[in-house]
């Protein structure tokens, strides 16, 4: 049987979001529910892998210990909730490189599939806005919108991937894909 897998993007999807970008642990705060809906997914047998573009890298804004010290705040939140996190992939660049990892490139997805030698067609992939969708889409995987973080004005822009599933937050994605399973 293949392993079950989710990717989720990190801000606005896992947790709160913020134009200023989230520079501090102390500025990680979880999206009520999403803690436990990701232990449901571990419970179901998913791993669960976080995508996330994190150019306040390369902009300076921190540094790779504060990107460091917030994922442990995640992972320990995580932990107390019972779930986990299985492996975080993330670009550092600034928007303006010309990387092939920073969304909507599927330079981190294609990473995900090689690491772990899997077929991302099918797998859901989770975020908040277009480019989070655009690159599960050019890799095969199902894309779902959440109305967190950047969702709203994400779907009133349009233009998502064909297919893309909507739900209000995480908590309730998880629940319609424990549904499916």
């Amino acid at each position: 049987m293949p392993t079950k897998l989710v990717i989720l993007d990190r801000d606005g999807v896992i947790n709160f979001d913020s134009v200023q970008f989230i520079k501090s642990p102390a500025e990680w705060k979880p999206i009520p529910g999403s803690l436990e809906a990701i232990a449901r997914l571990n419970q179901a047998g998913y791993k669960v892998l976080v995508a996330t573009n994190q150019s306040g890298v390369g902009r300076g804004l921190f540094d790779m210990d504060t990107l460091n010290a917030i994922h442990d705040k995640m992972h320990k939140a995580l932990a107390a909730a019972g779930g986990r996190i299985d492996a975080i992939f993330f670009c550092p660049h600034a928007a303006d490189s010309q990387c092939e990892c920073r969304k909507p490139k599927p330079g981190m997805f294609l990473r995900i599939a090689s690491c772990l030698n899997a077929d991302l067609k099918g797998v859901p992939a989770i975020g908040d806005s277009l480019r989070d969708l655009q690159a599960g889409a050019a890799v095969g995987c199902r894309p779902i919108l959440v109305l967190t973080g950047k969702g709203e004005k994400t779907r009133e822009d349009g233009g998502l991937p064909e297919g893309t599933l909507e739900f209000a937050d995480l908590a309730a994605a998880v629940d319609h894909l424990l549904e499916q399973a």
